[in-house]
């Protein structure tokens, strides 16, 4: 064979390998762009719970019922990834990154410290945050306004009715004079709340003695601290470190004879409270599920106003109130009990 014809071959075969080179780098390519188009299909919804304790797990079920009723099914038109991050703050930090990771449309984050990671890890994405059950919006640094956001995150917050908390706590204990409350350092809505019961216990004929702790591991020493200071009973806020760990709070108050007031009223059905001014936590998330969906549909995260839930009722357990030898006073006997 003459070198010519060498050299032709290996011409043809170049020119061949670079035909296929090129239609193999044209059809991936057009593989890669009908991949990266939208289609129809479930959109993917990501769920962060903060610990696992009744009030929130209450949100979560109304925040699935809110979705539904609004369109978005989850294993239908919807997919949830729910994470329960047990109240460690490093939990859900990484699950709301995992969130952002995975290209979930929106994040719902059930209470302050998981609103906050979940706003942390998706503001930089553009990925819109809804939150549910957060007192303090604009304390936490979520909000700019509650009127009108501007940050990407907006939600419902639990306004407590500190006004009737503190009289029916005066109704329960006409002749108690000094409310303990213990609260986590670290969590801007206890910090906030604990502002409000300071600012107008007095108009009750109360002074607040507050125990403040930094973790679950201090609620022990911190509980025992507010005993030993003299105070006539015990108001909770709806501190989630304090809330999840709520059995080492009555382990010392029950046998101190100190009755405990709750914030909801999964705090005395199951809890040991004798008593509390609710809200409606199951209402509360079916509020937070409408606003994601909406948001879903097309409504601007940044303009839509925060969702704020104070309408209350009082509740009673006769079980717990028999502990301490109280009942039911004339004033709130048409009150429901959970028993």
């Amino acid at each position: 064979m003459t070198s010519k014809k060498v050299m032709a071959i290996i011409l043809a075969l170049v020119l061949i390998i670079g035909l296929a080179a090129c239609t193999g780098s044209s059809q991936q390519g057009g593989g890669a762009q009908q991949s990266g188009q939208t289609q129809e299909g479930p959109v993917r919804i990501g769920i962060l719970q903060f610990a696992p304790h009744a009030s929130l797990d209450n949100c979560y079920k109304g925040i699935v019922e809110g979705l539904a009723q609004a369109g978005y099914v989850d294993g239908d038109t919807a997919v949830i990834d729910f994470v329960n991050g047990m109240g460690e703050g490093e939990t859900n930090s990484m699950a709301a990154q995992k969130f952002v990771t995975d290209g979930c449309s929106v994040i719902i984050a059930i209470a302050t410290p998981s609103a906050t990671a979940a706003y942390a890890a998706a503001k930089d994405a553009g990925i819109p945050v809804v939150f549910s059950a957060v007192s303090s919006p604009t304390g936490a640094g979520l909000v700019k306004d509650l009127n009108d956001p501007q940050t990407g995150c907006t939600g419902t917050s639990d306004n407590l009715n500190y006004p009737a908390q503190l009289a029916m706590i005066r109704a329960y204990q006409p002749n108690a004079r000094t409310i303990g409350i213990l609260y986590t350092t670290s969590e801007a809505n206890s910090v906030a709340q604990l502002a409000e019961y300071e600012k107008i216990a007095g108009d009750y004929g109360f002074a607040i003695k507050s125990q403040g702790i930094t973790d679950a591991s201090e609620i022990a020493s911190g509980i025992a601290s507010l005993i030993s200071s003299g105070i006539d009973c015990l108001c909770n806020l709806t501190d989630n470190n304090v809330v999840n760990n709520f059995s080492v709070v009555t382990a010392a108050t029950d046998p101190a004879g100190i009755p405990c007031y709750g914030s909801e009223e999964e705090q005395v059905a199951q809890y040991g409270c004798v008593a509390s001014e609710t809200l409606d936590y199951v209402a509360l998330g079916v509020t937070t599920g409408q606003m994601a969906a909406a948001i879903l549909d097309g409504a601007d995260v940044m303009s839509m106003p925060v969702s704020i839930v104070s309408d209350s009722e009082p509740v009673y357990s006769l079980v717990n109130l028999a502990k301490f030898g109280m009942d039911v006073p004339a004033d709130y006997s048409g009150a429901r009990c959970v028993d």
